[in-house]
């Protein structure tokens, strides 16, 4: 509000003849002309604040996402590098191989097309695609020829990683729901467990793996990063990312925790419980041989569950996902390398009629070896 000044008007030429001490309550044109002035400065000062600020936040957010991280993968010597290279694409090779080889058995042999061997080509579909996230980006890293990762790829490969790893979890509390059904209820699961039941359970595992990892892709992705843009891993895991983070990392740490917490603990859970029911039910049997033939179509799934969860538990289950990120590094080789490796190996040897099938496809020049 304009100040008002108590002083003779300007614009008079004199006083009233009959009130000579008569003042009039009048602004001067100058300061008008004083206040327009500062009421501008005052505006435009204001609008270029608030400018510069948007500015900056766009600057910063950008700056962001042209941001290059560092992938240190495994310091050391020549020698080692060359030999984790070889060890990497030699598990690499398998894992894709095996895993494409049950895509293609299950497909073909009509004997396969059960829901026990529909949930494991979505397993194996899944491992092909787990491993392509972390394994050709840990080669390149290994031979020192593409270590740096653009902060957009960072973010897409930390997010493809652990949605698969959730959903990895799903599949196989659904394996393992499916399993209970089949020897508790011989008689009467085919009628439960339809294909569309199936179906239902394969979509819900994929679609609940992916959204699980929604918030802290998110939380990850609006960090500022600052100082040594140098990641202590061979792929973009959270842990060793956001400590490189110059701003408050807590609510990611919480959210990661909860999220891995819910995720493992609700699978482990059903697929314990399933198991309980099972080896119950199976010591009931009266005859050996019937006891390890319904042991027998447990034997593969519980062997992969117990690698699955021995080598993940470690990685998300702690109060800081800070610490030990060396450990945590050496446990993910086991489960984005080794473990994906292994399983069509353990369904191909310790399932009669997958064993079967390949032995068939082999003799008749169908399918090639692996």
């Amino acid at each position: 509000m304009a100040a008002v000044s108590w002083k003779p008007a300007l614009c008079q030429t004199a006083p009233d003849s009959q009130h000579p001490s008569s003042y009039s309550k009048v602004l001067s044109t100058g300061e008008q002309h004083d206040l327009t002035i500062k009421g501008t400065e005052d505006l435009s000062v204001s609008v270029t604040s608030a400018y510069e600020d948007d500015s900056r936040m766009a600057v910063s957010y950008n700056k962001t996402l042209a941001q290059d991280f560092v992938l240190l993968g495994f310091p050391g010597p020549q020698a080692l590098q060359l030999s984790l290279f070889s060890l990497f694409l030699m598990m690499y090779v398998l894992t894709v191989g095996g895993n494409v080889a049950i895509l293609v058995l299950v497909g073909t042999a009509p004997q396969l097309h059960t829901p026990m061997y529909f949930f494991l080509s979505n397993l194996s579909f899944l491992e092909i695609w787990y491993t392509t996230a972390v394994v050709p980006k840990a080669l390149a890293v290994l031979l020192g020829r593409s270590q740096d990762i653009g902060f957009p790829s960072c973010l897409l490969q930390m997010y493809l990683v652990f949605s698969l790893g959730c959903t990895e979890y799903f599949l196989l509390a659904v394996m393992a729901y499916d399993r209970y059904l089949a020897v508790c209820y011989p008689l009467h699961y085919g009628a439960i467990m339809s294909s569309l039941l199936s179906l239902r359970l394969a979509l819900g595992s994929w679609a609940c793996g992916f959204l699980a990892i929604v918030a802290p892709t998110a939380l990850v992705s609006s960090l500022s990063f600052c100082g040594p843009h140098a990641i202590n891993h061979f792929f973009c895991d959270i842990a060793p990312w956001i400590a490189l983070a110059c701003t408050s990392t807590q609510a990611v740490e919480i959210v990661a925790f909860v999220i891995a917490c819910v995720v493992i603990l609700s699978s482990c859970l059903i697929t314990l419980v399933s198991y309980v029911y099972i080896i119950s039910t199976i010591l009931r049997i009266p005859s050996a041989s019937g006891r390890s033939k319904a042991f027998s179509t447990c034997s593969s799934h519980l062997t992969v569950v117990l690698l699955w969860y021995g080598s993940t538990i470690f990685l998300h289950v702690r109060t800081s996902i800070k610490d030990a990120l060396d450990l945590s590094k050496a446990i993910h080789i086991l489960n984005t390398v080794v473990t994906p490796v292994l399983n069509p190996f353990i369904y191909t040897l310790r399932n009669k009629e997958v064993r079967e099938s390949l032995l068939r496809k082999w003799k008749g020049g169908k399918l090639p070896t692996v």
